[in-house]
């Protein structure tokens, strides 16, 4: 394993604020992949790491191919497809695996008009899939799903597609076998444990106050009010309320970082348990805390830039979704970049999913791993998506200057009310975090 190191360091600005740079590391420190196939087409490279093998469509007149795909920067993987019900079969040692299945709806077929389940050693993994509706009702559009934790215990790994409404369709996989977690490429720089009742540290966190429908068409105002956000016994508070409060029907809280804790590449680990209800839309994201840096069209003089469609610092200077998770979507986690180039108003943001058990009971660790050539979103260290910067324009790549971090629970919004209205029984509803470390990375020896 080979690294790059760039000399680390911590450096003070934004006047009593940290702004941490760090030193990073190229390598892939993950679980190593086993077997990678690119379904319906050739081998190929993807990156200095992962393999894809090519597929044998000899005999397959299911093997096909589309001229391309959006929201991806793996054309090959997603151009090519099979389609029908499907089993693909490896031998491996008996272990633990973690495997991300790629998908596209390659024709304009309407939504829930291809629904199939995905199996993996007989049991369901995910249960009527509709590719298209998962991927914002777009076809030819790259959707990809982690499904962690699969359990080998016979020699071979199973994985099979089988159809209820039309033909299944897929375009590759990989599976990581799963090892140690390794700390040891992490250095720890900051942290807030959350350890003393009453309010939120002021030192590390700036509490925001909204009006709803200042962004995303959500539906809550954010407070500085004990009712909305506190620390009680070990954890940060964020509690949503249905009520009519500041001209909003919903209330709830948002924190952020901006000048008290600011990020240059390392690594970012939130561990948190999500709120559980329809209509909910917590997150874990960064900002630039420069927000102008690559705007083109305003300036620090125009304070309020959030949704404000005629300032372009949003996207131009980029955006980091660690964790979002919609309540009519149980137990699906989203990372997403956002740039100029790609950003969900063109439908070509780029994003990975992640299926979990129990979000609403379980606490999961969140986590960022940032390099000047790529950034990683992770679960409990399973990497799940992945965006490489592909360019030395900015339009493509801003992930170039500090960044700060953002906590907060919304309600409704375009997103939140996708999956029909808000349910109003759900609520309190609590986005309870454990702590947020933020850490430098170290030199790995080749």
């Amino acid at each position: 394993m080979i690294a790059n190191t760039a000399t680390s360091s911590l450096i003070t600005a934004f006047g009593l604020g940290l702004s941490l740079m760090t030193s990073w590391v190229a390598a892939d420190i993950h679980s190593p992949v086993v077997w990678a196939l690119n379904v319906g087409g050739g081998q190929f490279n993807a990156d200095s790491v992962l393999q894809y093998q090519s597929d044998d469509c000899s005999e397959s007149p299911s093997c096909l191919s589309v001229p391309a795909v959006e929201g991806t920067q793996v054309q090959p993987l997603y151009k090519s497809y099979r389609t029908g019900n499907l089993l693909f079969s490896q031998p491996l040692e008996n272990g633990v695996y973690d495997l991300t299945l790629h998908f596209m709806e390659p024709e304009d077929t309407p939504k829930g008009q291809r629904l199939f389940d995905v199996l993996a050693q007989g049991k369901l993994i995910i249960g009527n899939l509709d590719v298209r509706g998962s991927r914002d009702g777009r076809m030819r559009s790259a959707l990809s799903r982690t499904i962690p934790n699969i359990q080998v215990t016979q020699g071979r790994l199973d994985i099979s597609l089988k159809g209820l409404v039309g033909l299944p369709v897929i375009s590759g996989f990989e599976v990581r076998q799963r090892q140690p977690t390794d700390t040891s490429p992490w250095a720890l720089l900051w942290s807030d444990e959350f350890n003393k009742d009453g309010a939120v540290d002021a030192d590390k966190w700036n509490i925001e106050t909204w009006p709803a429908r200042k962004v995303n068409n959500e539906d809550q105002t954010y407070t500085t009010r004990a009712k909305n956000l506190r620390i009680k016994d070990g954890l940060l508070v964020i509690e949503a309320h249905k009520e009519d409060y500041a001209g909003a029907k919903y209330s709830s809280a948002r924190i952020n970082s901006a000048g008290k804790m600011d990020i240059l590449y390392g690594k970012l680990e939130v561990r948190a348990r999500l709120p559980k209800g329809q209509g909910t839309w917590p997150a874990i994201w960064m900002m630039p805390t420069d927000p102008f840096r690559y705007a083109t069209n305003c300036g620090p003089s125009k304070v309020d830039w959030q949704g404000n469609g005629a300032c372009d610092a949003w996207p131009n200077s980029g955006e980091i979704d660690i964790m979002e998770h919609v309540g009519y979507d149980p137990n699906i986690v989203h990372g997403t970049v956002h740039t100029k180039d790609y950003v969900w108003v063109h439908w070509s943001q780029r994003k990975g999913s992640i299926k979990l058990d129990n979000v609403h009971e379980n606490f999961y660790r969140y986590g960022l791993e940032w390099t000047p050539d790529s950034l990683t979103t992770t679960v409990n260290d399973v990497p799940y998506f992945t965006y490489y910067r592909d360019s030395d324009d900015w339009a493509s790549w801003p992930f170039n200057h500090p960044f700060h971090v953002i906590l907060n629970l919304a309600i409704g919004g375009d997103w939140g009310r996708a999956g029909g209205p808000i349910d109003n029984s759900a609520f309190p509803l609590r986005l309870e975090i454990d702590y947020v470390r933020a850490y430098r990375a170290t030199a790995v020896p080749q």
